[in-house]
């Protein structure tokens, strides 16, 4: 059992790292339909998603920008990833399992590759950097407004 838990942390750090080095889908995208800003205050987290969605609510192009930890980036960096050639309606779905993975709940979607990031409730003050992303993603699909916070 202690192998296996040593095998996922190591696999935790090594995509964090990944991602954090060599992000996906860094980048403004000028011609976005839709957009959402995210900052957490208590660790300077900030980004901006960006999504480009056709009439049929295809996730056509996503992106982001912004700065903060490399838990925060490589969450948004693996959730672009994710998130790219799907509907709003799924990519809904996967905010909604991503967040049951976060608190501790068994997801209703099999996550894949984004299972590595429930390595961070092994910090739970690290959660808050991981949801980010996820927030702001989530006001971008509904046209929220209010800059996404996880505090």
């Amino acid at each position: 059992m202690s192998d296996d838990f040593g095998n996922l942390r190591e696999l935790y750090q090594e995509v964090i790292f990944e991602h954090n080095r060599n992000p996906r889908n860094f980048r403004y995208l000028a011609d976005a339909t839709h957009q959402a800003v995210g900052h957490n205050p208590l660790c300077g987290d900030q980004l901006t998603i960006y999504l480009k969605v056709n009439d049929d609510q295809l996730i056509e192009d996503v992106s982001f920008i912004g700065q903060g930890c490399a838990i925060s980036k490589a969450s948004a960096s693996l959730m672009t990833e994710a998130i790219l050639g799907k509907n709003i309606n799924e990519a809904d779905a996967l905010f909604e399992a991503m967040h049951q993975m976060f608190t501790d709940e068994h997801p209703d979607l099999d996550l894949g590759k984004l299972e590595v990031l429930s390595g961070v409730r092994e910090f739970p003050v690290r959660v808050k950097c991981a949801t980010l992303a996820w927030h702001s993603l989530h006001n971008a699909l509904h046209g929220t407004d209010q800059v996404a916070q996880t505090e």
